[in-house]
């Protein structure tokens, strides 16, 4: 045998996962829990067979024995989970979830459709492996162990039990990962060191905004901006909870909303913000903005979307484990999507960075965008959040939902209430104040326009932005529309998005022509200033977002914005139901439609409309006989959707000059900057038009579960990746 192998002794790595998963949990009453799951996890990996297994295929002993059942001689996960049952009774099914998850996923109780083994199989079948382990030398400290006391928020809510089950699980997970990657990829687990505080943060971010406000225009718009501002950082000194943010569109809110983060965790010692977005292009220019202001502390953010990851329905590998973030950073910016999936989420992978969301501040952006059929499920588990694991909420918006309760005229509860503050007192004088547009309804909104008849409009406007519902909408009226008008679409990766708006900027700001077609994704958070903005017809919290791209710096008395029914229907579903709402509040319609009071109204009848804001009743899965210790953890994750993505994949495109990332992954095993820097050159299509340009050749697998566009692909320098014409079916961002 060779005597350069470095071996990671077994006992070693039960303490020392058992330790970080203890120290992850201590912030939430969990420790004992915790460091028996690690103490625990790998029990399995004492059987002779996944011995000689391990020893084989590392090719550390090159002729161990391996048995012709190669599943019995790999399989180690179940184990622990039969000994924690045998050991600590009925509770031990806590630690049986977890351990028997730890690579496969959190498993369900009974066996219903999802894939996987149910934990009543794991336990019935698998004792005769524990019964393996147990004759070989593992010491008495490891398996003699008591029952540590749950923690009370856990007797005294069972319906809680489901979330503190995915926290130990994460902090499992986590400290397993990191254990590994300590010994496998030293230099790795070297990157992950960061060190940078709040109140560093804070400081720098102190510096930024004198410098910003130097630079700022005297008017009133900057000194509304100025005012919010300072609301925000006085009032970060309150207590820990939940938090509403109503600050009207231009009122600048994302770097005030950051303000009231930053004070609020140096307070109270928050361990990181997380920022959560609807859409990837909001994500690009907030991170944008933020690395602008902490560029002297060099990499303190992380952003972080699905766009990336392998194929979420083939199996998770090691190496796909090892890649995603863990959120170990002072700053998060992603998705409300892989926030909210990610809590209600099974697989290893979603789960691991649950745990650094302990004792942090979460600022949920654009709230009125949170899917209505899954409100319940994500009051849910805000609630549990703020209670039980020291998260300060804020829910930032500029077209105001309520976060009460509802109740039908025959008093069937509709949706669960939560309670919030708010942070600006008194906000409907700031939309009084920041009213910068006059709208233009149809006359008839059962009478649609043709594009040619919309675009004939448009050229008569030297510079306009209009958005429309749909990717296809969004190509068919640009190309009715003269040679260099702007076209955005999530068609376009996110690094040919963000090029295309800084022109689009740069143009306006020069006073020069600019026409944009664009679908809703500039609708909310995108600074763009337009004179002029035309919008399809929608929900009244996207015409008046759409309205926020309009005189949005108050240059001109006021804007114009243009609202119109487009000649094709939007895409069944809630986009439809917006749409409806929409228009049955706005025919005759004469008050002020950016007021709370209109919002409110609108909100009320739009909600009252979803027949069930836990569509797939998530939380009866998770919460029935959660007493019991039965809980359907995969079932959950599965049917908890915030977008329907099962029928979507994300494909890497070829733009600018990333053919080199590309030649990197295809080569070798990703890494985690690697895709961070993927995700901006990523498109997601749905799976008819994916295997269709598969089977053309214009995308190809270049690395497990990673696909890419192909040299024989084409991408447009203004429409992004071209489809066929009969495969440009509607679809929404």
């Amino acid at each position: 045998m060779d005597g350069s192998w470095d071996t990671h002794p077994l006992e070693q790595h039960l303490y020392e996962v058992a330790g970080l998963a203890e120290k992850f949990a201590k912030s939430f009453e969990s420790k004992d829990w915790a460091y028996l799951a690690g103490l625990w996890h790998d029990l399995g990996k004492y059987r002779p067979a996944f011995q000689d297994h391990i020893r084989k295929s590392s090719g550390y002993e090159p002729d161990a024995h391996i048995s012709s059942e190669k599943k019995s001689d790999t399989s180690h996960a179940s184990t622990g989970a039969v000994h924690a049952i045998e050991k600590l009774g009925s509770i031990g099914k806590i630690l049986a979830y977890v351990i028997a998850g730890h690579h496969a996923g959190l498993p369900d109780f009974e066996k219903v459709d999802a894939k996987g083994r149910s934990l009543r199989e794991i336990i019935s079948r698998d004792k005769e492996l524990l019964q393996q382990a147990i004759k070989e030398e593992i010491p008495e400290k490891i398996l003699k162990r008591e029952s540590p006391p749950l923690p009370p928020f856990v007797t005294s809510d069972p319906g809680k039990l489901h979330t503190w089950i995915r926290m130990l699980f994460s902090c499992l997970v986590d400290a397993d990962f990191l254990d590994t990657e300590r010994f496998m990829s030293p230099e790795k687990a070297g990157d992950r060191v960061q060190d940078t505080s709040m109140k560093e943060m804070l400081c720098h971010f102190d510096e930024y905004m004198k410098q910003f406000q130097k630079k700022q225009h005297e008017g009133s718009i900057n000194s509304i901006r100025a005012k919010i501002l300072k609301i925000c950082r006085v009032k970060a000194i309150r207590k820990p909870g939940i938090y509403t943010m109503t600050v009207p569109t231009g009122g600048g809110k994302t770097l005030s909303s950051l303000a009231f983060a930053l004070e609020h965790a140096v307070r109270y010692d928050k361990q990181r913000i997380v920022y959560a977005i609807p859409y990837t292009s909001i994500i690009e220019q907030t991170a944008e903005v933020f690395r602008g202001v902490f560029e002297p502390l060099g990499d303190v953010l992380i952003e972080h979307h699905s766009n990336t990851e392998p194929d979420k329905y083939e199996k998770e590998t090691s190496w796909s484990r090892l890649a995603v973030e863990n959120w170990d950073a002072p700053l998060i910016v992603t998705t409300t999507v892989q926030l909210f999936e990610s809590l209600y989420a099974s697989r290893t992978s979603r789960c691991r960075k649950l745990h650094n969301l302990v004792n942090s501040v979460i600022v949920i952006d654009e709230t009125q965008l949170l899917p209505p059929e899954q409100l319940n499920p994500i009051r849910h588990i805000v609630q549990s959040l703020n209670q039980h694991y020291g998260v300060t909420f804020v829910m930032s918006t500029a077209t105001p939902t309520g976060f009460e309760a509802q109740t039908s005229p025959f008093g069937k509860r509709l949706l669960e209430g939560i309670e919030s503050d708010e942070i600006i007192d008194a906000p409907k004088q700031y939309y009084r104040q920041l009213e910068r547009v006059n709208f233009k309804l149809p006359d008839d909104f059962s009478q649609k326009q043709s594009w040619d008849e919309i675009s004939s409009e448009l050229k008569k406007c030297d510079s306009v932005l209009a958005i429309v519902n749909t990717r296809k909408d969004a190509r068919e009226l640009w190309e009715k529309m003269p040679e260099g008008t702007f076209h955005l679409s999530a068609l376009m990766c996110a690094q040919h998005r963000s090029e295309a708006i800084q022109e689009i900027k740069n143009r306006l700001k020069h006073g020069q022509s600019t026409r944009v077609i664009s679908t809703q994704l500039v609708e909310a958070g995108v600074d763009l200033d337009f004179p002029v903005v035309y919008r399809a017809l929608a929900g009244l919290d996207s015409i008046v977002q759409a309205a926020g791209r309009c005189n949005r710096e108050g240059k001109l008395d006021k804007g114009k914005v243009v609202v119109f029914v487009p000649p094709y229907e939007p895409p069944r579903g809630l986009l439809t139901q917006a749409r409806d709402t929409s228009v049955s509040l706005l025919h005759g319609f004469h008050g002020d439609i950016q007021s709370p009071e209109t919002f409110e109204r609108y909100f009320n009848k739009f909600y009252a409309e979803v027949k069930d804001h836990d569509k797939n009743h998530v939380l009866d899965k998770l919460q029935k006989t959660a007493d019991e210790l039965q809980i359907q953890f995969r079932t959950a994750a599965q049917q908890f959707k915030m977008i329907d993505d099962n029928d979507t994949v994300s494909v890497i495109v070829r733009h600018g000059d990333n053919d080199g990332l590309l030649n990197v992954l295809a080569k070798g095993e990703p890494d985690r900057r690697l895709l961070r820097k993927l995700q901006r050159y990523t498109v997601t299509l749905y799976k008819h038009q994916f295997e269709k340009m598969l089977g053309r050749e214009e995308i190809k697998e270049i690395y497990q579960g990673f696909y890419a566009q192909s040299e024989s692909g084409i991408y447009h320098s203004s429409l992004g990746l071209l489809l066929e014409p009969e495969l440009t079916a509607a679809y929404v961002i």
